[in-house]
């Protein structure tokens, strides 16, 4: 059975500072997300054991462990590359089109994406997705790393609004962190992921025109 692996992180530790310390990100990296890694290749070791076992009163609880490890992987994965030492600035090109035409702009954008990271309650994200429905760009608060998002909608950008990510450089000023983060976002990569979903369509039929 195919498993998943922790990813490097395209950088040092300590190259995104000022703005993320070399301490958070090798947590971040080495311990809460390989923590997910090694949950979702243990619960599918379990899902295997409990159909050999013909063992399905496990299956709910069980999916729903694979549901948040796998997405807090996929999650941090884009997260990590996401952002660059060399980042910062906005976007450009036909990114920057659809941002203008979806959001009035970036500088709305920005604030939009900003505030759905910073008051989601508890654990989770602020996202950009792209809506496989619409054709569109939106913003979504994904609760812990898998509830409440839009089905079809394909991430671009994610903002990681766990503690985990934040508190040991910021304490409790969270929204110090989602203003610094804007100085280290990799657009490039944004771009590209962009360019890679931006003719997925799930249900062509239903398509908004806009």
């Amino acid at each position: 059975m195919t498993k998943y692996a922790l990813p490097d992180l395209p950088y040092d530790y300590g190259a995104l500072e000022p703005h993320i310390s070399a301490k958070i990100m090798q947590l971040h990296h080495d311990k809460h997300h390989k923590t997910y890694v090694d949950g979702a290749n243990q619960t599918l070791d379990a899902l295997t054991d409990a159909r050999e076992k013909n063992d399905f009163a496990r299956i709910a609880a069980l999916e729903h462990q694979l549901a948040f490890h796998v997405s807090g992987h996929v999650l941090h994965s884009i997260f990590w590359k996401n952002m660059s030492p060399n980042g910062g600035g906005e976007a450009t090109g036909a990114l920057a089109s659809a941002i203008d035409r979806d959001f009035g702009g970036f500088a709305k954008f920005k604030q939009q994406l900003t505030k759905a990271a910073a008051t989601c309650m508890g654990s989770g994200w602020g996202a950009l997705m792209f809506d496989t429905l619409s054709g569109r760009l939106i913003t979504t608060q994904i609760h812990d790393h898998e509830s409440q998002t839009v089905q079809g909608g394909l991430p671009l950008l994610v903002l990681d609004a766990w503690e985990h990510a934040w508190y040991l450089q910021y304490l409790n000023e969270k929204t110090k962190f989602f203003d610094a983060i804007w100085n280290v976002l990799n657009w490039k990569d944004v771009a590209e992921r962009y360019e890679r979903v931006r003719g997925v369509s799930l249900i062509p039929e239903q398509k908004a025109v806009g």
